[in-house]
């Protein structure tokens, strides 16, 4: 086939979802240089895509916008002005397919069956049986319907000015002797956060240790309670984060040694910026939805605390697996490696 002169990625949240997909866009940026790469994406998860040099256009939804037959047709008119000649959809559900229709795209490539849940695999001319383990390496498969077999998997982060100015005055004010370790307790769903008491116990460990402070990170009144009451149990091996935009946030990360976290969008961004992460995973396994790179550690409970997949998201078990000891055991192991 021609090289594409217009593409569209179609994935719209959430954030460390969103993360995952950026990959592909690098990967078909450098395919197909001369190409302009669309990217349609829902509420606050546009943001960590701002200004990406392989993105040349954001098609912002608001949150709820397929209920909106407004919201729906001014969709449709902007992607067909952008007359796409490919459409990728990273997500395989109804409602990121109905967009990949709406784009008028005669190439729409997908997930395969069943990969593809809720019939989206309809929408797609080219669906895709994809072999990979993890998600970034699934999504940069689907380019093999564009013949791009070998696409390599960077993140190609940009940075954010007015961002990194903010977070580098507050970093100078907190006068750290050494770069910070940096702690996440929030999660999307309960099944993966893990008790503060916990996180607490890791931050006074790697303060007697290895004489690192910690930053704890929040967003919400909720994360703010759990981050607060980690900084309290922490002593002087933790202060609290001041409130941070999802561009705050990745600045901030790259001024940390080291990001801990579960499974959110924050430990994805954190890895996307090049920041050593170690993640804690108990619903979901790691070699699917791990912190992405050779970087990276992840710690997981004992296999038999795994619950079923259709019981991911309510499972109160699996997290409750994962000891201070080796989450501590797993930072000492970046710390070496950064310092051989």
């Amino acid at each position: 086939m021609n090289a594409p002169r217009s593409i569209v990625i179609v994935k719209l949240s959430a954030i460390g979802d969103v993360l995952h997909g950026v990959p592909t866009a690098v990967a078909l940026k450098r395919a197909f240089p001369r190409a302009t790469i669309g990217w349609v994406v829902e509420g606050r998860a546009g943001d960590v895509l701002a200004g990406h040099p392989a993105i040349d256009h954001l098609f912002r939804l608001p949150r709820g916008w397929l209920k909106s037959l407004g919201a729906v047709r001014s969709l449709r008119r902007q992607l067909l002005d952008f007359a796409p000649d490919v459409t990728i959809d990273l997500q395989g559900l109804l409602k990121s397919g109905i967009p990949t229709w709406l784009s008028g795209s005669r190439m729409r490539i997908g997930y395969a069956r069943p990969e593809s849940r809720e019939q989206a695999w309809r929408f797609y001319t080219h669906p895709v049986v994809t072999t990979a383990a993890h998600v970034v390496d699934r999504h940069c498969q689907l380019l093999g319907a564009l013949g791009v077999h070998e696409p390599g998997t960077t993140f190609d982060m940009p940075r954010w000015p007015v961002s990194h100015a903010r977070m580098q005055q507050w970093f100078v004010t907190q006068r750290f002797t050494a770069a910070p370790a940096m702690i996440n307790p929030g999660a999307g769903w309960p099944s993966k956060i893990w008790p503060a008491e916990r996180f607490a116990a890791v931050a006074r460990a790697l303060h007697q240790r290895h004489g690192l402070q910690s930053i704890v990170v929040w967003g919400g009144g909720q994360e703010r309670a759990a981050a607060e009451k980690i900084a309290n149990l922490a002593g002087n091996a933790a202060i609290l984060a001041p409130q941070t935009s999802l561009t705050d946030l990745g600045e901030l990360c790259r001024l940390a040694r080291v990001f801990i976290s579960s499974d959110t969008g924050p430990l994805h961004l954190a890895a996307a910026v090049g920041t050593p992460c170690v993640g804690l995973f108990g619903p979901v396994p790691a070699k699917r939805n791990g912190p992405y790179g050779s970087i990276h550690q992840a710690v997981e409970p004992p296999v038999s605390l795994r619950p079923a997949w259709e019981q991911r998201k309510t499972d109160t078990v699996a997290m409750g697996g994962i000891e201070v000891d080796r989450v501590v055991a797993s930072v000492a192991a970046l710390l070496s490696r950064a310092a051989a």
